[in-house]
């Protein structure tokens, strides 16, 4: 196998744009791909284009008639049919819409298929990790579950086990939904608790259907949870499952959301936080899964401040030269930022929070305690039915 990783970009991907008043501005895109280039760590890997999912591979997670009425909405956005989601405030339609969602999904899916066949150990692809499309349906800013499709590739091409670890703020409810009574694929979630945040699903009692009944795992944490409590439900919850599942690839999903300052949603994660779950995953794959290791984007809505630092670690975690935390930032990136955004831009890697610390779950737990709650009630709904101990 190739130790080369692979950078998933084609330039187009930022016509992914919903708009000027939309939260999802594609300039996160677009600056953490200069924020990469700043740092030469495209140097360290090869940059790939991979080509749009086509519809037979679209159609590996969604119904036909959702992506007509996508190419529909796509070709004549006034024509956006709300009963798929589409024209909605959160999805707006807009043109060219099916071309571009299905180049970000075709990046994710040219990312598992280089690391299942060998021509990488490690992909990324930070414009994906659209994690709530649904089968019948675009939902919370997602047209195409570019994840699920990436995971169903695998499957098509021969995976028996494929894990997927979900640490951006909402549920990964869509990549759930698509493999809900499937055996070969492991959903784990940590998310920002249903009862306050969209999209109100990912209990710990959600643990999969059928033949997949424990084959879904979420972690429910309450809203203002910091580093050492996210860090402490991570390492409680993911490992012993993937010891125990021993997936072939693992595909994780990095949405920058958790941090302090994003405007959506109500954890109080750092920067530094986020680069040790990238950390912990890239050596879960390692441990468990033979090193392959598909790494996708997310969510993340403090464009400027937080989106390009954390998703430029990743990206340098996966080619094997990891950005220090306190490392300051090149000059030219920021004066970039300033001519794009009129935004200062950071100064540094970091937010003044490494090294990071939590407390070991094998350590104990307090009962009054409210993300310990949440990891047991995990623990308790979803361990026994993979034979495991809560």
């Amino acid at each position: 196998m190739s130790g080369r990783a692979q950078l998933m970009w084609d330039e187009a991907v930022t016509g992914y744009d919903f708009g000027r008043s939309h939260p999802m501005d594609p300039v996160r895109l677009e600056l953490t791909r200069k924020l990469v280039g700043a740092f030469g760590l495209d140097r360290a890997m090869e940059v790939v284009a991979a080509k749009p999912a086509g519809e037979s591979t679209l159609r590996l997670v969604h119904r036909e008639d959702y992506i007509d009425a996508v190419k529909a909405a796509s070709a004549d956005p006034d024509s956006a049919d709300g009963a798929y989601g589409l024209g909605t405030p959160d999805d707006p339609a807009f043109a060219g819409m099916h071309e571009v969602s299905a180049l970000i999904a075709g990046q994710s899916v040219g990312a598992a298929e280089a690391v299942w066949r060998g021509d990488a150990q490690h992909a990324v692809n930070f414009s994906g990790g659209l994690h709530h499309a649904m089968p019948g349906g675009a939902s919370g800013f997602c047209i195409y579950n570019d994840a699920a499709l990436a995971i169903a590739r695998l499957l098509e091409l021969g995976a028996e086990r494929v894990a997927y670890v979900d640490v951006d703020v909402h549920h990964g409810d869509g990549v759930q939904a698509a493999f809900w009574e499937d055996p070969r694929v492991l959903t784990i979630s940590l998310h920002e608790h249903p009862r306050t945040l969209f999209p109100q699903t990912g209990w710990p009692q959600e643990t999969g259907g059928g033949a997949g009944e424990g084959a879904a795992v979420n972690v429910a944490l309450p809203a203002g949870t910091g580093d050492a409590g996210w860090l402490r439900a991570f390492h409680a919850v993911v490992p012993e499952l993937l010891a125990d599942f021993r997936p072939q690839v693992l595909v994780s999903q990095h949405g920058a959301d958790t941090h302090f300052e994003d405007p959506l949603a109500h954890l109080a994660v750092s920067l530094d936080a986020q680069r040790a779950v990238q950390v912990a995953c890239h050596d879960l794959a390692h441990e468990y899964a033979g090193g392959k290791w598909v790494a996708l984007g997310g969510g993340g809505y403090a464009v400027v401040e937080v989106v390009p630092r954390s998703w430029t670690h990743l990206v340098g975690i996966a080619a094997g030269r990891p950005v220090e935390p306190e490392t300051m930032i090149p000059e030219e990136w920021r004066q970039a930022v300033f001519a794009r955004t009129r935004e200062p831009g950071p100064r540094r890697m970091t937010d003044g929070r490494w090294p990071v610390s939590w407390a070991s779950w094998d350590e104990g737990y307090d009962p009054a305690d409210r993300v310990d709650q949440a990891v047991l009630a995990t623990r308790r709904a979803a361990f026994p039915l993979r034979g495991l101990l809560p």
